[in-house]
């Protein structure tokens, strides 16, 4: 297998974006779903040199609004031959680690999907990482998966950041908690993104109930057997329905964390419909010229997989801006030295 470096021969330019002067950055894009992560980093200039992604739907959908087809299993993929690239990007599953563990100790990672993600880091060294999971990571096998990965990740002389980030806390009417994990080569000061404090009324992401699909609306039994769950609840319109594993519906101004694997009517729009395609992409933050080339039942699938696009915006900024203010701090030093030299030299001709 071939890959192509795409960069390759071409000068890398500085560039001002959002008041963050970056450079051309090459990004490859691992476990890519259908490509939220790489937008965020797209919105500062970075270039894509790779992706990879084994789902076939996901592939579709990636290669509509890309214009690539993903590389498939990361398991089969030769690190040697992926692209260089400046920032390694990558939703990646999460895999139990204890079977591992019992044994050969918490410190080993093979056998999970996380160890081709550490491969790539040992064979390319990428100057920045950014790593996203599901937020109960830290938790995992009493917190000792996510140790394992930091340790792994500081073995491979990395500054670790890391911290569990709300879309809801950035614009998005949607309340989905996610762990995200940052590393740098050099030793850069890194600050999370701060809250917007606030989010979009769902006023701006539902569309109205004449242009969803019938098959979309809830069968009157369905809806029935939600209003009994409310009886004694405040409603209000728009809201979404949400209904727990414990059959209790809460109606919210936003909606709980879109699933892949959440049962058809986990989600209603004011009780009684469930979320078209378009809608789900714009509780993610997709924009709307975003193509949708699956079906409905495909698209809840990849929504509930995919990433909260203002969320990845707004850590991409704060990487790029702690790079570039880095690389600032270098040049002034590099400067001052030159001065002091020709100050010195000065000095001794007098």
């Amino acid at each position: 297998m071939e890959f192509i470096e795409v960069n390759e021969g071409k000068m890398i330019k500085d560039t001002l974006v959002n008041n963050i002067r970056v450079q051309n950055l090459r990004v490859i894009d691992l476990f890519a779903g259908i490509g939220g992560i790489r937008l965020g980093f797209e919105e500062f200039g970075c270039k894509s040199v790779f992706s990879s992604e084994i789902d076939s739907v996901a592939q579709k959908m990636y290669h509509a609004n890309f214009g690539e087809t993903p590389h498939g299993d990361i398991t089969k993929i030769d690190p040697l031959k992926i692209p260089d690239h400046d920032i390694l990007l990558a939703g990646f599953p999460c895999q139990p680690f204890s079977i591992i563990g019992s044994m050969n100790g918490f410190f080993d990672t093979r056998g999970t999907l996380f160890f081709y993600i550490e491969k790539i880091l040992e064979v390319k060294k990428p100057r920045v990482f950014l790593l996203e999971n599901v937020k109960n990571l830290k938790s995992h096998d009493k917190g000792r998966t996510f140790n394992t990965i930091i340790k792994r990740l500081e073995g491979l002389k990395y500054k670790v950041y890391y911290k569990i980030l709300n879309a809801l806390d950035f614009g998005l009417p949607q309340k989905r908690e996610r762990t995200f994990i940052v590393g740098f080569k050099d030793n850069i000061k890194f600050e999370f993104p701060k809250p917007v404090g606030s989010y979009k009324s769902l006023n701006e992401i539902l569309e109205h109930d004449s242009e969803i699909d019938p098959s979309l609306f809830a069968s009157v039994h369905i809806v029935k057997k939600r209003l009994d769950k409310v009886k004694n609840k405040k409603t209000f319109c728009p809201s979404i329905w949400h209904e727990n594993k414990g059959g209790n519906v809460s109606v919210l101004p936003f909606s709980c964390a879109l699933r892949h694997s959440a049962s058809y009517n986990y989600l209603l729009v004011n009780g009684k419909r469930r979320l078209s395609s378009r809608e789900m992409l714009r509780l993610q933050g997709y924009p709307d010229d975003f193509k949708i080339v699956v079906s409905n039942m495909q698209m809840r699938q990849l929504a509930g997989n995919s990433v909260a696009v203002p969320v990845i915006k707004a850590v991409a900024k704060q990487m790029l801006k702690a790079i570039s203010e880095k690389k600032s701090a270098e040049t002034q030093k590099e400067l001052f030295k030159d001065e002091f030299k020709s100050e010195r030299s000065q000095i001794c001709v007098g």
